[in-house]
């Protein structure tokens, strides 16, 4: 009597993707002094569009029109570390510093996939950023290579031509420039910049003259 058998099913096993692709937010901007509504807006915006983290990426010399002075980027990237110390969320990114110069984000961004193939990166602007958006160097280049993300801000248009992924965050109305008034007139920013940042402010006296 010959047996009988009976062939074993063939498994098939679909390949898992170990190797998706990054999602990694950028909030770049002069951060003199870094603040509470920079780290909001930075949580807030990566938590919204449920990026992986977001970076921010103090420039060395803004590009603007109307020149900025900044502290020393030294500085600024002190106090950014202590800013972020609590939020694992939080991290830095010193592409702009480390090269130097005038910081066009095109640049920053071009270097940046290159050196991170696998990451889709979203930059993180103000309303009234997008605003001058037609301005900005190589624009049109910039958008093939950058997701554009735009917080919504009163007094601004928050309508682009371009393409931009619009997000609401809580408001807090004070800014970098009013907390330099502020330390230079002598009066408190407590609550406006993280306790380590103040502590370091006071220690290394900035922003008084």
């Amino acid at each position: 009597m010959q047996a009988s058998i009976q062939a074993t099913p063939k498994v098939q096993y679909q390949a898992v993707n170990l190797h998706r692709r990054k999602r990694v937010g950028l909030y770049g901007g002069t951060f003199n002094p870094v603040h509470n509504a920079h780290l909001l807006v930075a949580d807030q915006v990566g938590k919204i569009l449920c990026l992986d983290r977001v970076l921010l990426m103090p420039d060395m010399i803004p590009p603007h029109v109307d020149k900025k002075t900044a502290i020393a980027a030294d500085y600024r990237v002190d106090m950014l570390r202590l800013a972020i110390q609590d939020n694992p969320f939080l991290g830095l990114e010193l592409a702009e510093v480390e090269r130097g110069g005038v910081s066009y984000t095109y640049d920053t961004i071009r270097e940046l996939k290159h050196r991170h193939p696998d990451v889709d990166y979203y930059f993180i602007i103000g309303g009234d950023m997008v605003d001058y958006l037609p301005k900005w160097h190589r624009i049109h280049d910039l958008l093939k290579i950058v997701n554009f993300v735009g917080v919504r801000r009163p007094g601004a248009h928050n309508v682009s031509d371009f393409s931009v992924i619009w997000v609401d965050v809580p408001e807090v109305d004070f800014s970098s420039s009013d907390i330099r008034q502020r330390i230079h007139d002598g009066r408190s920013i407590k609550y406006m910049v993280p306790t380590a940042v103040e502590d370091y402010i006071k220690e290394h006296q900035l922003y008084i003259d």
